[in-house]
């Protein structure tokens, strides 16, 4: 949509073109049986038909290009270009052109001008010509305002605007969800494996050229998206990725702290904000598009004031066999802590060793590493269960229940029974 807002007479002419690639040819192909009225003449125009394909012409798409014959889509995170040209359409000399070109979007306004400086004087029949490229980072309508100013012969001062309204589309759907990971040794570690979930909601195929993970100063990530084989990986995707129009593809990312901020528990509690997804594709033609998204934030895990986890444990031990296991308590806390160990036998699991002891004064974010020894009087898969630490400065207690798992067999049935 373009509105000439001047109400008189103007020398020059402004055109507005946006520059896009050319689309494949294709055609409707006419065919029929040799027995019919028309023969073989419909197959003889098809070999004569210069867009066809030689051998192949009874497929739609040809190999010759098309212009484009309209505006066109623009999408979110590709490259804006137009086309401005300003032509004397008069028989006489104008002076001191001054051509701008602003993008006006829902929060601001850019000047896209490659210059800003006035052209002397255009003679009649002569065109100023300029070329604008932007990166497209908003949704919605934008609007690109074309002015032009000028100078008469006779001294008159002379100018006029054209609008152009387009929208801007979003050509991805992106979700993103965080688990927090488990394993044998404590309920909650500090690894963080986030899933993303990519969809293609455009109407054209989209080749996935990159899908990174750039993480916040205190992670490192590991791509979980290729399949070793040998010395390299092979994408879980393909050899040639792309995402038909309307197909969700699936992303995994593990995140671990980095070795000088594992040992702050604190300060990796309170991280939220875990990096973003730098996502790179082509079109058709080789169309680049890139997006990032915001900074993603996750809730941080619940540690709480103490964070008790296991260091050592055997996988197998004997049924009424004592064994050793070793835990690490760590303040999480902003304050010192004086704790107080207590060890509570359960149905399965007995502590060996004196309950209530005393394990002194921990400092903020400081840790130490607890040896104990345990038994079990029940055989199967059983929980590490009933131990509770008292803070006797505020006589606040912490209780911790299924630490960990450990399988316990009996050294003397025979196997094969």
């Amino acid at each position: 949509m373009d509105v000439n807002q001047a109400k008189q007479e103007q020398l020059l002419a402004l055109k507005v073109m946006r520059l896009t690639k050319p689309t494949l040819f294709t055609n409707m192909p006419v065919t029929c049986e040799d027995r019919d009225l028309p023969g073989d003449l419909f197959c003889r125009l098809m070999k004569e038909d210069p867009s066809t394909i030689k051998g192949a012409e009874t497929l739609m798409l040809g190999e010759m290009l098309t212009l484009p014959q309209n505006f066109g889509n623009i999408f979110l995170g590709e490259t804006f270009s137009s086309y401005i040209s300003v032509h004397n359409d008069s028989t006489q000399m104008v002076k001191d052109i001054l051509v701008k070109a602003d993008l006006q979007t829902s929060s601001q306004r850019l000047n896209l001008s490659a210059s800003n400086s006035a052209v002397a004087e255009l003679k009649p029949e002569c065109c100023i010509d300029d070329v604008i490229h932007h990166e497209v980072k908003e949704i919605g309508t934008h609007i690109l305002v074309c002015a032009v100013s000028y100078t008469t012969q006779t001294g008159e001062k002379l100018y006029f605007r054209k609008f152009f309204k387009f929208q801007v589309l979003k050509p991805l759907d992106v979700k993103t969800k965080f688990y927090n990971a488990e394993s044998d040794l404590s309920s909650v570690t500090d690894e963080v494996f986030l899933e993303a979930q990519i969809q293609n909601i455009t109407t054209s195929p989209m080749f996935m050229e990159k899908v990174s993970l750039e993480p916040s100063m205190m992670y490192n990530v590991s791509e979980l998206n290729t399949v070793a084989t040998g010395d390299d990986g092979v994408s879980t995707f393909g050899k040639m990725s792309y995402l038909q129009p309307m197909d969700t593809r699936q992303y995994l990312y593990c995140l671990k702290p980095k070795p000088e901020f594992a040992e702050k528990a604190g300060v990796i509690k309170g991280v939220t904000v875990i990096g973003k997804l730098d996502i790179v594709w082509k079109t058709n033609l080789g169309e680049r598009g890139r997006l990032q998204t915001s900074q993603l934030q996750r809730m941080a895990p619940g540690y709480g004031d103490v964070r008790l986890s296991l260091e050592m444990i055997p996988d197998t031990v004997n049924l009424e066999e004592p064994f050793d296991i070793t835990c690490k308590i760590t303040n999480c806390s902003e304050r010192t802590m004086d704790l107080e160990l207590e060890m509570c036998n359960t149905c399965s699991i007995h502590w060996c060793g004196v309950s209530g002891r005393q394990l002194g004064k921990l400092s903020p974010g400081a840790s130490l590493s607890l040896p104990l020894r345990v038994l079990s009087s029940v055989q199967g898969l059983q929980s590490i269960s009933g131990l509770r630490l008292t803070d006797t400065f505020l006589k606040r207690t912490y209780e911790y229940d299924d630490i960990a798992q450990v399988c316990v067999v009996c050294p003397y049935m025979n196997p094969e029974s």
